[in-house]
């Protein structure tokens, strides 16, 4: 038989737990229109690739390519200002 203490302290446990599961950042806790535009951006990558087409690139491969050119600032730019900066430099 547990005492009033461990029950009290299980509870709170669980509901750290609880807590945690929620807060963490995963796609099953995301809202779902969230969940639907990762899901069309994944789709396209992933169509991009079979075909072998060139453009446009993920933010992550541009961030590679601006690092082999030693692009200034590539860190904080996103997507859309590294497929500029990279046009331009080119």
């Amino acid at each position: 038989m547990a005492t009033q203490k461990q029950r009290l302290s299980g509870k709170r446990n669980v509901k750290k737990a609880i807590r945690a599961a929620e807060s963490k950042r995963s796609i099953a806790s995301m809202p779902a229109a969230m969940r639907s535009e990762l899901g069309r951006q994944a789709s396209a990558v992933a169509q991009r690739k079979r075909t072998g087409a060139s453009g446009p690139k993920t933010r992550q491969e541009l961030y590679k390519e601006a690092q082999r050119c030693n692009l200034p600032g590539r860190s904080k730019m996103g997507r859309a200002e590294l497929a500029e900066a990279l046009s331009h430099g080119a």
